[in-house]
């Protein structure tokens, strides 16, 4: 397709997808105080029995802000409605990508549809169930003689923020699966860069996580290294799984594959008649039926 094309299709996909998020946004609207209460489950509230597993610290949730409630509803939401439409803008990211594919390689949509949902699901599962450590260790950083003041603005921003980049994270393997399958990179290669991938994962952690203590940042690192050398032995395996149907798979970019230069036997000769009427005045044949080679 031309550029225009491109952007054509581009600017489909992107619509299709945001129309959907806002279906599930609208429906979001209508449980959001059922959604809200499910996302401050993790935070100790002072009025709350259970703040005490906390080691006695609680935060006060106040409303600050005559428009605040309204934009935090809007924002979890918002955020329920991309959750709730992971498989559909996930197929359109794919749809998108798989016109430059080749046929054989258009088949892995189904996959990457299929696991890419629930990867993003357990991102945001693993984001709610760090949350409390979170929230704890945040807390700690407050004098021990004062009492946090917490808008409920500020506690939503951190949790749709680690929902969100837990999910996209959790969906890396994936992408390197799916690179595997469409032969732009191996898994001997992936394997080589283990050490590399492991220290930015860990690095990523640390960013992606809003507390500075390092059980989050594990929580996180950890399932996206476990995700990682999956998705490399599932790359090898595809490996050798080619291998086995195109040997030439496995040689260098430089180097030249075998030839096969064996000699085969020749069948015998066949012969066939000549055939036509000679032309006026060329010379008339001896024998009427001329015996010539094949190979002529």
């Amino acid at each position: 397709m031309a550029l225009a094309d491109h952007l054509r299709e581009l600017r489909n996909r992107v619509v299709k997808s945001v129309l959907v998020i806002v279906v599930f946004t609208i429906v979001a609207l209508v449980y959001h105080k059922k959604l809200e209460h499910f996302l401050l489950q993790p935070l100790p509230q002072c009025n709350d029995a259970n703040s005490g597993d906390y080691h006695g610290r609680c935060a006060q949730v106040s409303n600050i802000g005559l428009t605040a409630g309204f934009n935090w509803m809007l924002k979890v939401a918002l955020t329920a409605g991309v959750v709730a439409a992971v498989p559909v803008w996930l197929y359109q990211v794919w749809a998108f990508v798989a016109p430059g594919l080749h046929k054989h390689e258009r088949k892995y949509t189904v996959i990457f549809v299929i696991c890419g949902a629930p990867l993003f699901l357990a991102g945001a599962a693993c984001a709610f169930l760090v949350m409390p450590t979170t929230v704890e260790v945040l807390i700690s950083f407050t004098p021990s003689e004062t009492v946090p003041i917490l808008p409920p603005e500020d506690y939503f921003d951190i949790a749709t923020r680690m929902v969100l980049v837990f999910g996209l994270a959790f969906e890396f393997p994936l992408l390197l699966v799916m690179l595997n399958l469409v032969g732009i990179v191996s898994g001997k290669r992936l394997l080589g860069w283990w050490r590399g991938m492991v220290m930015a994962i860990t690095v990523f952690a640390a960013f992606a996580t809003p507390s500075a203590d390092p059980v989050s940042m594990l929580v996180l690192a950890a399932p996206i290294w476990a995700l990682y050398f999956i998705a490399v032995a599932i790359a090898l395996f595809n490996d050798r799984r080619r291998a086995r149907r195109n040997p030439d798979l496995a040689l260098d970019d430089e180097e030249a594959s075998q030839l096969d230069l064996s000699v085969q036997p020749v069948a015998g000769v066949e012969s066939v008649e000549a055939s036509g009427t000679p032309l006026a005045g060329a010379p008339v044949p001896a024998a009427r039926h001329e015996q010539m080679d094949d190979i002529t």
